[in-house]
């Protein structure tokens, strides 16, 4: 008799080896060493799930060696930006370049591209990530999935900047809490809860930024999140607290710590945005804005536009940051709204997303 894990594995390297060739999302598939895999896996907590990790490096990450260490089963690594252009918002795979599920024409988003695709198209379950400028949240809301950045630092990372956090991508919210409860030791994941049930206590009292005081958002990609919301205060869910959540324009003090060179007057509009999140983050346990300000681009590219403008802020800040998934625009394009919480309440911000997720319900075209 096959165990479901044995089966899970198997419908996962199947369907990879059916789709990927339409959807590039993979650069390698390690069907023979997965297989191999199973006997051991079935008995630890995870037994033998299937997941993806991120680009070549991946399977080395601290958060895959822990999945890989309770039972989780890689099944191969996802694409990640290639040569030959300088924005990440999108992937290149074995196949070729890596195409959005809903819109095969427009990106995934990036730079965990694949992983967001995989996820999407039902090839695995959970797949991880990294979050730099919003490389986990932007892929998730563009390929209308559930991504987690977590609190910088909370995770070890190669990242010497320490913009870049550790994250996955799951179908759901509830998903992610195996990620959550297997790359962090028990007590940290009970502080991640802070003093709260590991349920979230409605209504939960946030606040809705359309722009964070400065992004310039695509009207209808405003308007699924602003409906999103509305659908999450009638149904009890959110508490909508007046007021905003106003910052400056983070971009130029976010490129300038990647380089490793910050002018002083960068170094105060990151200490000034810190500022103004701690006094936020005191009264308000939940902020609410878009994920990214524009809908997925093509594949030539996204112009003058940043799809980075409402995530970086958050890398810069090191706040924990999920996207979920809000609805489509017209043209049947993925939309995200992101949920950020204060530093450390991972878990919590989980619990959040999935109250959220549960009153949206499955968002469809």
């Amino acid at each position: 008799m096959t165990d479901f894990r044995d089966a899970a594995a198997s419908d996962a390297l199947a369907a990879i080896a059916r789709e990927d060739p339409r959807l590039c999302a993979f650069t390698d598939v390690w069907r023979e060493e997965a297989l191999a895999r199973l006997p051991a896996a079935a008995r630890l907590p995870l037994a033998g799930l299937p997941f993806a990790v991120k680009g070549p490096a991946g399977i080395r990450s601290y958060a895959a060696r822990r999945i890989v260490a309770a039972g989780g089963v890689p099944v191969g690594s996802t694409s990640v930006p290639g040569p030959g252009t300088h924005w990440k918002t999108w992937g290149l795979g074995a196949h070729g370049r890596t195409v959005n599920p809903w819109r095969p024409d427009r990106t995934p988003g990036g730079s965990s591209a694949g992983s967001a695709v995989a996820v999407a198209a039902d090839l695995v379950e959970l797949a991880t990530g990294s979050d730099g400028a919003g490389s986990v949240r932007i892929p998730a809301a563009w390929c209308g999935v559930f991504g987690l950045k977590t609190t910088n630092g909370l995770l070890p990372s190669p990242d010497r900047s320490g913009l870049a956090s550790a994250g996955v991508l799951t179908r759901t919210a509830a998903q992610a809490r195996a990620y959550l409860r297997c790359v962090l030791d028990d007590d940290a994941y009970r502080d991640s809860y802070g003093d709260g049930p590991e349920t979230a206590a409605l209504p939960l009292r946030a606040v809705y930024s359309p722009d964070l005081g400065f992004a310039d958002v695509d009207p209808e990609v405003a308007a699924v999140v602003r409906g999103a919301v509305r659908k999450l205060a009638a149904a009890g869910v959110v508490r909508l607290a007046d007021g905003g959540c106003e910052l400056l324009d983070p971009g130029a003090a976010w490129q300038a710590v990647r380089i490793g060179e910050v002018p002083p007057h960068l170094g105060e509009v990151r200490r000034e945005n810190d500022r103004r999140l701690d006094a936020f983050f005191a009264g308000t346990p939940l902020l609410l804005t878009p994920v990214t300000p524009n809908r997925p681009h093509g594949h030539d590219g996204p112009g003058e536009l940043f799809s980075t403008a409402l995530t970086w802020a958050f890398n810069l800040s090191g706040h924990p940051a999920a996207s979920v998934p809000a609805g489509f625009t017209p043209d049947g394009c993925p939309v995200g709204l992101q949920l950020v919480a204060r530093p450390g309440a991972d878990a919590a911000l989980l619990a959040m997303a999935c109250a959220v997720e549960d009153a949206l319900g499955p968002v469809r075209p």
